[in-house]
Formats: C-alpha cells, sequence, structure tokens
C-alpha cells in the first residue's frame, strides 16, 4: 500500500475567494494574495506595476514560451464564474468560468481578458486563441494596498464594478447583468414545479412584473391563473395594476372595485396609493374618505385623505385633514408625515 501525502497548510500569497449577488448572478473571484513584503521582508512599493508585474506582454520560459499577459493575482490561474449571463464594459459575456488575465500597460490602459481556459498554472499556458472576450478599461489610484485585493466597488440591482488593488492602483470594471430576463427565466422554470400546484408562486411572478413594469403580458398570464385559484384583495390589486399598466383602465378599475368590497382599512389605504401612484385622483380620494368613514378614529387614514387633497392642489381640505390627524394623538410616524405636510403647505 502507497502511503499518503498529509495535507499542510499553505503559505506565502495565500488563495482566497470573494462573491457578489447582483440579482440572480453570482459573480466569484479566487485568486491567490501577494503581499507588497516579499517572503523576504524585501518592500517591494513603488515596485509593483513594470517591475514585479511586467507592462503588457511578456516573454515566458515556461508553458507555451509564448507572450504572456499577468495572471491578475499569484500562484495558479485567477477564475472567474458568472452563474448567468452579463455584460463586461458593455460586451457580451457567457455564464461559466473564466481564466482571468491582464494586461496592463504604463499609460493606465489594462487589457482584461477572459479566458475560456480557466485550469492551467497562471498565465504560462496563455493562448490568446482560447480568449472569450478582451475589454480595455484604465487603471485608477487609490490608497495603499498591501495585500492584492479584488474588491466590488460598486453594486445596485443590475449591475456591479469590480476592481484588483494592490499598491496604490487600481483596475475597476463594470458588470451589467439583465436582472429582470433572468428573474423571469427564472420563474418560468420554478413555475413547472412544485410551485405550480399553488396560487402563491403565480402571484409572486405577476407582483414583480407590475412592480418593476417588465414582461407585463407575461405577468398577466401569471395573475390570471393566481386571481383564478385564489380571488383575494392581494391577487385582484395585482393584476388590476398590471391591466392599468397596459392601458386597460377601464378592466383595471372593474377588478379594483371588486378587490375593494371586503378589504380591510390598511389595503384600501393601500389601494388608494396605488390610485395615487397611476393619478386616478378621483379614485383616491374616493377610496381615501371610505377609510375615515369606516373608521373615524383613526389618525392614519386623515394623514392619507391629506395626502390625495393635497395631490390634486386642495390645499384647505388637505390641511383640515392634517390637523385632523394629529388631534387623534396618533403613532409616532403618523405624526411625523403630517407635520411634515403641514410644513410644507405653510400651515405649521
Amino acid at each position: 500500500m502507497n502511503a499518503q501525502n498529509l495535507t499542510t497548510p499553505k503559505t506565502g500569497s495565500l488563495p482566497a475567494e470573494v462573491s457578489q449577488t447582483v440579482g440572480l448572478t453570482e459573480i466569484t473571484v479566487n485568486y491567490s494574495r501577494p503581499n507588497i513584503i516579499a517572503p523576504n521582508g524585501t518592500d517591494r512599493s513603488g515596485k509593483i506595476w513594470g517591475q514585479l508585474v511586467p507592462y503588457g506582454f511578456s516573454k515566458t520560459q515556461f508553458g507555451n514560451q509564448g507572450m504572456i499577459p499577468w495572471r491578475a493575482g499569484a500562484n495558479e490561474n485567477t477564475t472567474i464564474t458568472f452563474s448567468n449571463d452579463v455584460k463586461v464594459e458593455g460586451k457580451d459575456l457567457k455564464s461559466g468560468t473564466y481564466g482571468l488575465h491582464m494586461a496592463v500597460y504604463e499609460e493606465g490602459k489594462v487589457t482584461v481578458i477572459f479566458s475560456n481556459n480557466s485550469t492551467s498554472w497562471g498565465s504560462y499556458f496563455y493562448d490568446d486563441n482560447e480568449d472569450e472576450l478582451r475589454v480595455d478599461v484604465m487603471s485608477t489610484s487609490t490608497s495603499k494596498t498591501e495585500l492584492l485585493t479584488f474588491d466590488f466597488l460598486e453594486t445596485g440591482n443590475n449591475y456591479t464594478v469590480l476592481a484588483l488593488k494592490w499598491d496604490e492602483k487600481q483596475i475597476p470594471f463594470r458588470i451589467d447583468v439583465d436582472t429582470h430576463k433572468h428573474a423571469i427565466n427564472s420563474f418560468k422554470e420554478e413555475l413547472r414545479g412544485l410551485s405550480a400546484f399553488g396560487w402563491q408562486g403565480f402571484q409572486t411572478a405577476a407582483n414583480y412584473c407590475m412592480q418593476n413594469n417588465t414582461n407585463l403580458e407575461q405577468g398577466l398570464a401569471w395573475a390570471e391563473i393566481a386571481t383564478q385559484r385564489n380571488p383575494v384583495f392581494q391577487t385582484l390589486t395585482t393584476k388590476a395594476g398590471i391591466l392599468n399598466a397596459l392601458g386597460k383602465t377601464s378592466e383595471a378599475s372593474a377588478i379594483y372595485e371588486k378587490a375593494g368590497e371586503n378589504a380591510t382599512i390598511s389595503q384600501i389605504n393601500a389601494l388608494g396609493y396605488q390610485f395615487l401612484g397611476t393619478k386616478q385622483y378621483d379614485k383616491v380620494i374616493e377610496y381615501f374618505k371610505k377609510n375615515v368613514k369606516n373608521d373615524p378614529t383613526n389618525p392614519n387614514s386623515y394623514d392619507s385623505l391629506g395626502d390625495g387633497y393635497k395631490a390634486i392642489g386642495d390645499t384647505k381640505n388637505a390641511i383640515k385633514n392634517y390637523k385632523k390627524s394629529l388631534s387623534l394623538n396618533p403613532p409616532a410616524n403618523i405624526k411625523a408625515a403630517s407635520e411634515a405636510s403641514l410644513r410644507e403647505l405653510g400651515a405649521l
């Protein structure tokens, strides 16, 4: 029997991983982190770029023995993985794992390279025929970073900016994600599983389309299923909201009426603000007045009615209702809202 080697701790440029989720897309970088201070204790500050990391492409005596870029780290190939298709600096890149390389130039330009070869050691076996994408970006100055670091500098619902940082330089590049497209595709797939046998999944998908004003026809189809299976306030108002967004206001109004028949105070309040968002001011006043009639001791109902009157420019009635709200000893958040509105109208 052959003896097996033991796994020992790594030393030197230690491996690291950093991830960021954008929408439903996971972006992960695996790399090793060299230090400005060399293993022998030498301080290499100011000697990283153009010396330790050669500018452009350099000749290697190993591997392919060709002209190679920098491995964007140390040791093994730095890799970047995208769980969905993305755009990098506006250029399409399919989902998958790529070897990440960089050609850094003295004047500040950096060519970021995504290679289909993600398993070779470092850049020694780099072959430009395996490039999937190249983008050019500009490096910028940053505060001193001892250990090479990949950092997500900015992140939104559909984009992020990833940067390599080392010494006093950072190399940022933007990654854009079609979050709505991935969400819709994910909904379609999940609604072929167990979620297809209830109403909640269809309601969630339809509501996403309404809230984000995206894929409205598909959202309406999902809303139809949700309302057929459970015609309650939540599903009905989602369907009506999508119909409104599609310009089918008469159909939407009929469904809103049905939704409001047995709605709670808070649901009617939400419905009023939904009408406010679509500038259907007659409905706004109608539903907020309904709440005041149904519960004349509720300060929030008067604050909401004040918002309705303020929206149509009826300052007198707006002030009247905000003051009525304050007279009913409202909770702190309602009090603050009514007082802010009165100050805005010059009545406090």
